[in-house]
């Protein structure tokens, strides 16, 4: 099950490698181009750094998946790398991280920077608040004005996602559901088996939080 950072404000943390600071900034995206404004946002804040490292994962599904690192100066291999697998080894996607860093004066090797910049992102990660991400798919039901407000509530009671509802001639509420054969099962008795499902794609959905 993928994993991205809950909504909200960048996640920060500072970690500290023989006078070396290394700071981890987290931020949820959904394209290439806000991870590129991220960067250079973190460069703006940031602009007497030496460097400014960075990986991102975007997308859920395996043959459109966009994955990036950038070593931003470090010996190749160093940074960007090493940040990157830590994403993909704790299943994230649209997440962008950042890692600059201020000397300190002590050169760290090969090893010693793979160790620093995979360890800030992993201690960032581990006190960041993260939601697992499920596909659901999409229905549109079409009932009654009269029965909109009862259908809807016995649904959200039973754990289907109303995402809206659109008023016309009928009330055309969208259904967001993890299988297509519960939620005929569900719909056919709220509605006595008149209400109508009809296919509307699919989404990913935030569930679960895990902190």
């Amino acid at each position: 099950m993928p994993f991205t950072l809950a909504p909200g404000a960048d996640h920060v943390v500072e970690t500290e490698v023989k006078h070396s600071r290394f700071i981890a900034a987290l931020r949820r995206i959904d394209d290439a181009e806000a991870a590129t404004e991220f960067v250079a946002e973190q460069k703006s804040l940031y602009p007497d750094a030496r460097h400014h490292c960075s990986a991102f994962v975007i997308g859920y599904e395996a043959n459109s998946r966009v994955e990036r690192a950038h070593d931003d100066g470090e010996p190749g291999g160093t940074a960007g790398v090493p940040m990157l697998q830590v994403l993909k080894s704790r299943d994230l996607v649209d997440v962008i991280v950042v890692v600059t860093r201020y000397f300190g004066g002590i050169k760290l090797g090969a090893g010693g920077l793979v160790r620093a910049y995979s360890g800030a992102v992993s201690v960032a990660l581990d006190s960041a608040e993260l939601v697992a991400r499920e596909r659901k798919i999409l229905r549109t039901l079409a009932i009654r004005h009269s029965e909109a407000g009862r259908v809807e509530a016995e649904l959200r009671a039973r754990g289907v996602s109303v995402l809206g509802t659109a008023y016309g001639s009928k009330a055309v509420m969208t259904l967001a559901a993890g299988d297509a054969d519960d939620l005929d099962s569900i719909v056919a008795s709220i509605t006595s088996g008149a209400g109508q499902l009809e296919p509307a794609g699919s989404m990913w959905v935030d569930t679960t939080v895990r902190g």
